[in-house]
């Protein structure tokens, strides 16, 4: 009984001690916050120096997140709380269950409780106070101010934070683009899914990723494109075997041990050719089957919305000789055209199956882009696109036009448009049509079919004019 009272009372002192701990935390934590922003007043009567701290001078806090900052500091104060109340009620549990010896834990326990319930978070809060970065302000004691990094304190991960942090040339001088300072960039999306990416990037600098490219894709799908690159070593499959050459790999599955399946519900191609309606995906559910995805664009067909690639070549004739394919697809038409001697780059997510690697696995090449995105390719520049598969009838009509005429950019003079089967409702058609026409292209081939009762498909080749300014 008396080890046992010893142990408690032990206890008891320890987490009085720690609520002392963080009482002073709380008083520190207020105090910087008041010394930072509220007694400038004190010290500088002229007005032109007060204005510095009102934001209304250039160079001054104008150009600082404020709220960022005041968001960290209530989320540092919220920590300490919670951690005071967690001891405060751990406390008055020991304190009414004096009598019950049953109840005394063991030293791996006492142990594991510091570790988890007190030393993480006030570690946790620890190195988000010390995370917190004030700029200097222009023209007080003949310091230079400068522009706070956008988003530096918003996030708490380091990682995250070196990542967005302008990195400045060596020696102050100009680098090869012209510019003193490399900014990195994120997607503006990116801080609305402020915990998803802070779990994304939080890792150990030069170990082993961690295989969420999952986590990364849905962050990409949902306006968090570009992703902050990691610095970490990405995963392979435990058995990756040397690719097949050129000449075998255009019409042959891969291997199945090139290709993680961790995160795909199939984990074969096998199970990808089959009719499984748990595949995970419900695109192109057949593209897998490179038997019958052979026949595409080259055999004879009885509907007139599917074209011929010799017919599309024979257009311009010599002309088209890099193209980019925008779709939903295991590479394909990117095959067939490579057999006319036609570079064509694909584009693809992994919406549930490995589109991706088996692109790449036949000796062609993916493009991981998302519709969010510019499209990575200078004006002027393509020969052909090709769109199959991707826009469709659900699409906003804004979000198609900004689409449309980033294609109308990097597409040169005499480049041509492959709409192949766009297919929307009948009372959806002229807005649609519309939006393709809007560019006055020669029309080379247009033809509207039915789909069924309610949709109809779209064809069309179209080729773009000069516009010589």
């Amino acid at each position: 009984m008396e080890v046992s009272c010893f142990q408690r009372c032990r206890m008891a002192k320890v987490m009085a001690f720690f609520q002392v701990i963080l009482g002073v935390l709380v008083i520190v934590v207020s105090l910087t916050s008041l010394q930072r922003f509220y007694p400038a007043g004190n010290f500088f009567h002229e007005d032109d120096q007060c204005k510095h701290f009102n934001g209304t001078n250039e160079g001054g806090y104008a150009d600082f997140d404020m709220k960022s900052l005041s968001d960290r500091v209530d989320e540092i104060l919220l920590k300490l709380a919670n951690l005071q109340e967690k001891l405060e009620t751990q406390v008055q549990q020991i304190g009414k269950n004096t009598d019950k010896v049953g109840l005394n834990i063991s030293r791996t326990q006492y142990r594991k409780f510091l570790e988890e319930e007190i030393i993480q978070p006030l570690y946790s809060a620890h190195i988000s106070l010390r995370q917190i970065r004030i700029p200097k302000v222009a023209g007080i004691f003949g310091r230079e101010g400068h522009k706070e990094d956008p988003l530096i304190n918003f996030f708490t991960i380091e990682e995250i934070r070196k990542y967005v942090t302008a990195k400045p040339n060596r020696l102050g001088k100009v680098n090869i683009y012209g510019a003193h300072k490399t900014y990195n960039t994120i997607g503006h999306t990116c801080v609305l899914m402020r915990k998803e990416l802070e779990a994304y990037m939080n890792y150990d600098v030069g170990s082993y990723c961690k295989d969420d490219w999952n986590v990364a894709q849905k962050l990409m799908i949902n306006g968090c494109d570009p992703l902050p690159r990691r610095r970490c070593l990405t995963r392979a499959s435990k058995l990756y075997k040397k690719p097949l050459p050129i000449n075998q790999s255009l019409w042959q599955i891969p291997d199945d041990r090139n290709v993680r399946w961790s995160n795909y519900q199939c984990k074969s191609f096998e199970c990808l050719n089959n009719r499984n309606p748990k595949k995970g995906f419900s695109k192109c559910l057949g593209c897998f089957n490179l038997g019958k995805e052979k026949v595409k664009w080259i055999g004879n067909t009885s509907l007139a919305v599917d074209f011929l690639i010799s017919e599309v070549l024979d257009i311009k004739p010599g002309e088209i000789r890099i193209g980019l394919d925008i779709g939903v697809g295991t590479g394909t038409f990117a095959a067939r055209m490579r057999e006319k001697n036609v570079t064509i780059i694909t584009t693809a997510l992994n919406l549930g199956a490995p589109f991706n690697e088996i692109i790449a696995l036949r000796g062609l090449v993916p493009l991981y882009v998302t519709l969010n995105q510019r499209l990575p390719f200078f004006d002027n520049t393509m020969d052909l696109i090709h769109t199959s598969g991707f826009l469709d009838g659900w699409i906003d009509l804004q979000l198609m036009d900004f689409i449309l005429f980033d294609w109308d950019r990097v597409l040169r003079p005499g480049g041509l448009l492959w709409i192949d089967r766009f297919f929307c409702s009948r009372k959806d058609l002229d807005d649609y049509m519309y939006m393709f026409l809007q560019f006055r292209y020669k029309k080379h081939k247009w033809i509207i079919s039915v789909k069924s009762k309610e949709e109809v498909y779209l064809s069309a080749l179209l080729e773009k004019p000069p516009r010589s300014m």
